[in-house]
């Protein structure tokens, strides 16, 4: 989303500098060989990485926010991105010092079901941290109305802004069939897709007796189980031991972890993309099927479902198993509406989700916030 939003940015004549560690993502990865301490030019922005110290499971770096503080007056606004994460509730902290205008992104943080987890550390975190960083932002930026009106504040008053995401649409994408072909998934029967992280919040515990039940009434597909979770690999190695033991073993593939090219083919090659969270706060992958003209089936967690509804671009349920499988059944056995919403998805995500309308928006909350 970072890079997305910097590259159309940059497009529209604003100077966007990322400030990041050399984290590699998960615990156990090696740090990104890279430049340190270093402005890297990219795509019209640029990209200053720093090292993870004086602890790196928390991507904390006092590098960065010394930096930031000896920079920040060159700037007009600070976009921070994610909250309950030490080096943002630190970086917040650093701009307000400074008095520069900062807007935070939750990215779900503050949604209720979220901060159920680690819920009595959280509220220690929060009243000391977070709640001061939220007083003092000039805006908190939420990717849906939904996300907007759950979201907790803590009892403090916002400005909040409604931005949601964009979709980078590819340069090039693989031929149709191609990479369902190299994963060995037949073509002659409906394919879908669950692409996400492996998670509880996710809804498998509704998708896959969804699935099998579907498969029992004698409604044939093939479903691809796209995603992984290295910070929980005991839940993803259950679902995939589910997966094994039933009746859906003979009718799914699982990839893992997909990206580039064979993401990309996955997304154009099915037939549906599902995900029935519990809560998200937006679901890129949602946007990103859309844009290849696969339509989706979601639950009314997923806080893109009012704009795929309104759009026909795909189907929404609620989160139970009968109404998931219900719904999943009708879009399969309807191939012509699964293409018309498939068409429905590519324009809604074309008018409403490029990246360069996203960026235009986005400028005037800017110059709202600085105000």
């Amino acid at each position: 989303m970072v890079i997305g939003l910097s590259s159309a940015l940059a497009r529209q004549g604003v100077e966007v500098t990322i400030l990041t560690t050399n984290s590699n993502g998960d615990v156990g990865q090696p740090p990104l060989d890279v430049p340190l301490a270093k402005p890297i030019l990219e795509n019209g922005y640029q990209v200053i990485y720093f090292p993870c110290s004086p602890f790196r499971r928390y991507k904390f770096s006092l590098g960065l926010l010394n930096w930031l503080a000896k920079e920040a007056h060159r700037y007009d606004i600070a976009h921070i991105h994610a909250l309950f994460s030490p080096v943002s509730t630190a970086a917040a902290t650093v701009c307000r010092q400074k008095k520069l205008p900062y807007l935070l992104r939750p990215l779900g943080t503050l949604d209720p079901a979220d901060l159920l987890k680690k819920q009595h550390l959280k509220k220690i975190y929060a009243a000391l941290l977070e709640k001061p960083n939220i007083a003092g932002a000039a805006g908190i930026h939420f990717t849906s109305e939904q996300e907007c009106q759950i979201s907790e504040r803590f009892g403090i008053h916002t400005q909040d802004f409604v931005v949601p995401l964009g979709v980078n649409f590819p340069k090039s994408i693989p031929e149709k069939g191609k990479i369902s072909h190299q994963l060995g998934i037949p073509h002659q029967v409906p394919l879908i897709v669950f692409m996400s992280r492996i998670d509880p919040k996710k809804g498998l515990d509704l998708l896959l007796p969804a699935l099998e039940t579907l498969l029992d009434k004698g409604i044939d597909f093939h479903f691809v189980l796209a995603g992984s979770n290295p910070q929980d690999p005991i839940y993803e190695n259950q679902i995939k031991q589910r997966i094994e033991g039933s009746v859906l073993a003979k009718h799914t593939t699982i990839t893992g972890f997909v990206e580039g090219e064979v993401k990309l083919g996955l997304l154009l090659d099915a037939d549906l993309l599902v995900l029935p969270s519990y809560y998200e706060n937006f679901g890129i992958a949602v946007a990103e099927a859309m844009g290849m003209g696969t339509p989706v089936v979601i639950s009314d967690q997923v806080h893109i479902w009012e704009a795929v509804e309104k759009a026909a671009a795909g189907w929404v349920t609620q989160c139970h198993v009968a109404d998931l499988t219900q719904t999943l059944q009708i879009a399969l056995q309807d191939p012509y509406e699964r293409e018309q919403r498939g068409k429905n998805a590519l324009s809604l995500v074309t008018e409403q989700y490029s990246w360069d309308a996203i960026a235009q928006k986005m400028i005037t909350v800017y110059q709202q916030a600085i105000k």
